[in-house]
C-alpha cells in the first residue's frame, strides 16, 4: 500500500511540473492608461489622490517590435485595416462616455482597429471584442472612427507603442506610434 501511494504522489508531483507554459512571446502585452498612474489608484492614501487616478481609459495592447523590417507601405500595406498592434485585438475599456469623431460611446470595452495611409490613418471602433488579429473587424459594425494626419517621429520607434495624455481639458489623445510615424486621435471625455 506505502508503494501504491509513493507511485501515486510521484506521478503527481511529476504531472505538476511538467506543464507545458507557453515561450515568452515577441510582441510583449502592454496596458495604456489615462491618467497616466491610473493602475495605482488603490495604492494612494488620500480620497483626493483617488479621485485624481480614477481610471477613465485604459488601452490593452501588443508591441511588435520593427525587427529591421520596413513597416508602413510592406508590412503593413497602405489602405488595408490592421489589428492596431500584434496578436490579440487591441482593446479599449472607456469608463466614462467618450466622443469619438461625431460618434458617442458609453462606458465599456471595445476594439480598436487601423487604417494606416501614408498621409493620414483612421482608428476604428469596434463592438467584438476578445479576438485575435483582424478577422473579427466587420467596418459595417463600427460604432465610431476618426481619421487624423501622420507625423513624422524624431527619431526610430522600434516597438509599436501606445500612450494616453490630455492634450486640453477633457480632451485625451490616443498617441500611436512605429518606425518613423506617429498619429494622435483626440478622444472627448463627457
Amino acid at each position: 500500500m506505502k508503494k501504491l501511494i509513493l507511485i501515486l504522489l510521484l506521478f503527481a508531483t511529476s504531472n505538476a511540473f511538467s506543464q507545458n507554459f507557453a515561450p515568452l512571446d515577441k510582441s510583449i502585452m502592454d496596458v495604456a492608461y489615462y491618467p497616466k498612474g491610473a493602475h495605482g489608484v488603490y495604492m494612494t492614501n488620500t480620497p483626493a489622490d483617488k479621485a485624481k487616478l480614477m481610471p477613465k481609459i485604459k488601452i490593452t495592447y501588443s508591441r511588435p517590435q520593427a525587427s529591421g523590417r520596413k513597416i508602413f507601405g510592406e508590412l503593413l500595406k497602405y489602405g488595408e485595416s490592421w489589428r492596431f498592434g500584434a496578436n490579440e485585438s487591441t482593446e479599449v475599456v472607456f469608463y466614462t462616455a467618450v466622443r469619438i469623431g461625431d460618434s458617442i460611446l458609453s462606458p465599456g470595452r471595445y476594439t480598436l482597429y487601423c487604417t494606416p495611409n501614408e498621409d493620414k490613418w483612421t482608428l476604428h471602433v469596434h463592438p467584438n471584442v476578445d479576438g485575435w488579429g483582424i478577422y473579427a473587424f466587420d467596418e459595417s459594425k463600427e460604432l465610431a472612427s476618426i481619421t487624423t494626419t501622420v507625423n513624422k517621429a524624431p527619431e526610430f520607434i522600434e516597438a509599436f507603442s501606445i500612450s494616453l495624455f490630455e492634450a486640453s481639458p477633457k480632451i485625451i489623445h490616443l498617441k500611436a506610434g512605429w518606425e518613423n510615424t506617429v498619429v494622435e486621435f483626440p478622444i472627448e471625455l463627457l
